[in-house]
């Protein structure tokens, strides 16, 4: 068996359950990879260690009562609620702030028997200043954002899986930049009470994880409507787990070419362009598809609306600590303030037609596919990457997944984005685990294979 941090969510808790390997066991390993990985890679922005052994103590005690998660570790990015634990948002304006009760995503994974490691470091309020995370495959490069330390922490094998949130790319472009998987449902799939708001008609609750199965058995766990949230939607939920065991073998897939491939950089087009060869060789149909979409003019939008909801949320906060805000997010405050109402109806009118076009051209296919990033992430830790090619999933509200396909010429991952119908998100994993299957490609840090 390999070293217990190096099993994927699904694997750790096999072995948990068959009594194989103790939840003890697991924290101590993962534990010991933190000490050694994260003075170099800083993914975390507090981190429990004792309460985290303790709490794994008490679920090797138990005899009943055994959750879907039992004895295995999660981190939680640092905009999501924790009674009694730091909840800064990466934020100098709340570098004090302690919340006096649990977000409900954290409520529900204390019910399933997870064991909260830590609050993993986010920029700041999930917008634009970055975190002070490295990326493990090149520490010269960005590890993407906002849900930076969640893509590190399990790219670095720190930890199993983390909650991220995305608002236009910010669980699928950190995702493709460690080489992992990143997952964002439909919008209102997953309540978000308790979760500090960016946008609140964008922001999505999402997961990092390192395979498809763990995805479906974290939305087997986190899925379902919450009263308390306004903006859930109350949609029938499937067993994911049972709905991935049947993968097809020749899905229909929708190659989205055009905008992504001119905006997309030579390699990143040949990588999607491979991969869909590979794909329709191992029995996928592989249809070119227009959406009819105007993506620059989406992407405006998005940035409108997302900027004027912003605003909307941190005025107050802004009045009386301007001084205290980053240079990124302090622009787009400042755009928000002054965005008008027909500005903002205007965008709002255009997203409801392009989530009409998505959803006829969705219809006829199994899933749609293009790159996840229209690059590897850049050799530059002042920013977090290119946003364009995930911010139409968000835009829509459409579910979405990256998952690795291999390497750039510079030895840097490179993702695969799919989406399909909304809730449709079974679909969405079947054709996934597929691909996944199909490509092998799941990817380690060269530096930390051997580690």
């Amino acid at each position: 068996m390999p070293e217990p941090y190096e099993l994927s969510l699904t694997e750790a808790v096999e072995e948990i359950a068959s009594r194989r390997l103790s939840a003890v066991e697991l924290m101590q390993s993962i534990h010991r990879r933190i000490e050694k990985t994260e003075p170099s890679f800083q993914a975390w922005a507090t981190l429990l260690f004792e309460e985290s052994l303790s709490l794994a103590s008490k679920s090797d005690k138990k005899a009943s009562g055994r959750g879907a998660l039992e004895g295995v570790p999660y981190g939680a990015k640092d905009i999501f609620d924790t009674a009694g634990i730091k909840t800064a948002a990466g934020s100098r304006i709340f570098a004090d702030r302690i919340p006096g009760e649990d977000a409900s995503c954290i409520k529900i994974a204390q019910e399933a028997g997870a064991i909260l490691l830590g609050k993993t470091h986010t920029t700041e309020f999930a917008d634009g200043d970055p975190a002070p995370s490295f990326n493990p495959w090149n520490m010269e490069h960005t590890p993407g954002g906002s849900s930076t330390g969640s893509g590190v922490a399990v790219a670095a094998r720190m930890v199993p899986w983390a909650f991220g949130t995305q608002t236009v790319g910010s669980v699928l472009r950190p995702a493709a930049y460690n080489g992992i998987v990143g997952f964002k449902p439909t919008f209102g799939r997953i309540s978000r009470l308790g979760v500090i708001p960016m946008a609140t008609s964008f922001d999505h609750v999402g997961f990092l994880a390192r395979t498809v199965d763990d995805m479906a058995l974290l939305l087997n766990v986190f899925a379902g409507f919450d009263p308390h949230d306004p903006y859930s939607q109350k949609m029938p939920v499937d067993n994911y787990l049972k709905s991935i065991i049947d993968v097809p073998r020749s899905p229909k897939i929708g190659l989205l070419r055009g905008w992504f491939f001119e905006e997309a950089d030579a390699g990143t087009r040949v990588s999607i362009e491979e991969t869909a060869q590979k794909l329709a060789k191992a029995g996928a149909i592989i249809e070119e598809v227009d959406l009819g979409i105007d993506y620059p003019r989406a992407y405006a939008a998005h940035r409108l609306m997302q900027e004027s909801e912003m605003a909307l949320w941190h005025q107050p906060l802004y009045i009386e600590n301007q001084n205290l805000y980053g240079p990124k997010i302090s622009v787009y405050l400042e755009n928000g303030f002054s965005h008008t109402a027909m500005e903002y109806v205007e965008a709002s009118e255009y997203r409801i037609k392009v989530q009409r076009l998505a959803a006829s051209a969705v219809k006829n296919v199994d899933a749609l596919l293009m790159p996840s990033v229209s690059a590897p992430p850049p050799k530059d830790r002042t920013q977090t990457g290119d946003t364009r090619f995930q911010s139409l999933w968000s835009f829509t509200g459409f579910p979405s997944i990256s998952v690795p396909i291999g390497l750039s010429g510079e030895g840097l991952p490179v993702g695969a984005q799919l989406s399909c119908a909304p809730f449709d998100e079974s679909k969405l994993l079947r054709v996934s685990k597929w691909i996944e299957e199909t490509l092998g490609a799941q990817l380690c840090p060269p530096e930390l294979g051997n580690n």
